[in-house]
């Protein structure tokens, strides 16, 4: 028997927010830059994990009424982007799939094969000119995952502030105060 199989076409426009609810639920993430779909492949295990642990990482250390979530959709300009983990402000809407950028402190990344040249170049340039004040890079090395973390400057774009390895606890200001420890996450 044959599977159904999903047709679609492309709008005749530039790709928007409400065009992603039309997509198939197959595992691919789907996000909207400068008005075109970016498809990427569903990533695999180990990124899935460390997500995870630097979501619960945060999340152990958050204030009261701040949240964090895993994959929820982020307005920037032209377009959409699902960042790996997102740090809500207090009072941000509960209800929503797309956040709107000032309710957003922090985007995360955990880079992959397949979203590296993004979540090192396209990503930080609209989460930038979004307005988020702190983007974290987490890249895979051989000895553990580094935080390349950066903030905000001028309302423009990123600088670097510091790597977080996974040597020894580290104490960052973004989003809050804490210590960083990824020598607990996946190698």
């Amino acid at each position: 028997m044959a599977q159904p199989t999903y047709e679609w076409r492309p709008p005749e426009r530039d790709w928007r927010e409400q065009d992603l609810r039309d997509l198939p639920e197959d595992g691919n993430r789907y996000e909207i830059i400068d008005g075109s779909l970016h498809v990427t492949p569903s990533a695999g295990p180990y990124h899935h994990e460390l997500a995870d642990d630097i979501r619960m990482a945060l999340r152990q250390n958050a204030p009261a009424d701040w949240r964090v979530i895993r994959e929820i959709g982020v307005r920037v300009p032209a377009g959409n982007l699902i960042p790996d983990v997102t740090v809500l402000r207090p009072g941000a809407p509960r209800d929503r799939m797309w956040a709107d950028p000032s309710d957003v402190a922090l985007v995360v990344e955990v880079e992959s094969p397949n979203s590296r040249r993004h979540d090192r170049l396209t990503k930080p340039a609209l989460y930038a000119e979004s307005g988020i004040p702190a983007y974290w890079r987490v890249e895979r090395s051989d000895f553990g995952p580094v935080v390349y973390r950066y903030s905000l400057v001028k309302g423009v774009h990123y600088n670097l502030v510091g790597t977080v390895g996974p040597d020894e606890p580290v104490p960052v200001d973004e989003p809050w105060p804490m210590r960083l420890d990824p020598r607990t996450w996946p190698r």
